[in-house]
């Protein structure tokens, strides 16, 4: 059993969560979708657990009084039922095992949204894995959490310190990097993503970095119309990834 204080430094600290190797999903379908072998404990107030008793059954879960469960859940308005769980633990290789890998690569992405929405839409158009420069925003933060709707219980992601040596795994898989920029002459849809691929994705604000722009193999933009100048980096990303996933549908 886990203290209200464990609850809550699991909730705000992401090196609580790293140190400890867990995390919190909140909500009736991540405690619905979660691995029941990755399962730590379950919370639920008083409230829901009356309301629930047959999902909860056999679960040992802690009943927690209506006021004191809204002040551990990290939403303004609690379903009522948060889940302790394991982090998962991925590797670069586990990733890259299947022939003519799809995967993403982002650097030193900030928002939580963002994160969540692109591991979901990964996930929907079939890639195989994500990677994150260690720069990038916790997998785990409890918005990322809520935005990937189950999905980071299935989308294998691994953070990486070595930018370069995982460029040098990718050529070794033949997998081609696609870095994904503003100003880039090509548009997206000359690429050809049928072999290994990796979409690079960069910094909501500033985008990829010019080191990992100039290390891929090729630099792709996605032409736009009017006065935008540049679209959410969740939107890019879905959009490329769909292409791939159109592209290896028609095979």
């Amino acid at each position: 059993m886990f203290s209200f204080k464990d609850i809550r430094e699991l909730q705000k600290d992401s090196k609580a969560r790293r140190m400890l190797g867990l995390f919190i999903a909140e909500g009736i379908k991540m405690f619905r979708e979660a691995p029941k072998e990755d399962i730590e404990a379950v919370y639920a107030s008083e409230t829901f657990a009356a309301e629930n008793e047959a999902a909860l059954a056999g679960t040992g879960f802690i009943s927690v009084p209506d006021e004191r469960f809204a002040g551990l859940s990290d939403t303004r308005t609690p379903q009522g039922i948060l889940t302790v769980l394991k982090q998962k633990a991925w590797t670069a290789e586990e990733i890259l095992t299947k022939k003519n890998p799809f995967v993403l690569l982002l650097e030193n992405l900030q928002d939580p949204g963002n994160a969540g929405t692109i591991l979901r839409t990964a996930e929907a158009a079939g890639a195989d894995g994500i990677f994150l420069t260690k720069g990038s925003v916790d997998i785990y933060n409890p918005k990322t959490i809520r935005s990937t709707m189950g999905s980071v219980y299935r989308m294998p992601h691994v953070y990486v310190d070595d930018v370069r040596g995982l460029l040098e795994m990718f050529m070794m898989k033949d997998v081609r990097t696609y870095a994904a920029f503003l100003d880039a002459p090509a548009g997206y849809l000359s690429g050809d993503y049928r072999e290994g691929t990796a979409f690079l994705i960069g910094n909501e604000s500033s985008g990829l970095t010019p080191e990992l722009v100039n290390l891929s193999d090729r630099v792709i933009s996605i032409p736009m119309k009017g006065s935008v100048e540049s679209l959410n980096a969740a939107m890019a990303a879905g959009i490329l990834m769909f292409e791939a996933a159109r592209q290896r549908g028609a095979e």
